[in-house]
């Protein structure tokens, strides 16, 4: 049996400790990033302008109010009836 062989192994395994530990410190620091494309963009930008814009028309609202209550407000049964069968044929297909 050779008692020097068991040192010289030894010696090899203390050795490669170190340089084991030198790897993990030389991992490199990665981070999230985030990319927008164009299209991402202008939807962003669309988003934005529909959020700024008013819900409800005031001045339409307003002028349809004072025609009501002046009794000067019509509507034309053709219009109406036209509506009600165009609103029929988008929901029966």
């Amino acid at each position: 049996m050779r008692i020097e062989a068991y040192s010289q192994i030894q010696n090899l395994y203390n050795v490669s400790k170190p340089a084991a530990k030198n790897e993990k410190t030389s991992v490199p620091d990665f981070r999230d990033k985030l990319h927008i494309s164009g299209a991402g963009r202008d939807l962003q930008v669309a988003k934005q302008a529909v959020s700024a814009a008013a819900d409800v028309r005031e001045d339409r609202i307003a002028e349809l109010k004072a025609k009501y209550q002046n009794g000067t407000y019509d509507v034309s049964s053709e219009d109406f009836a036209d509506k009600i069968l165009e609103k029929y044929a988008q929901t029966a297909f």
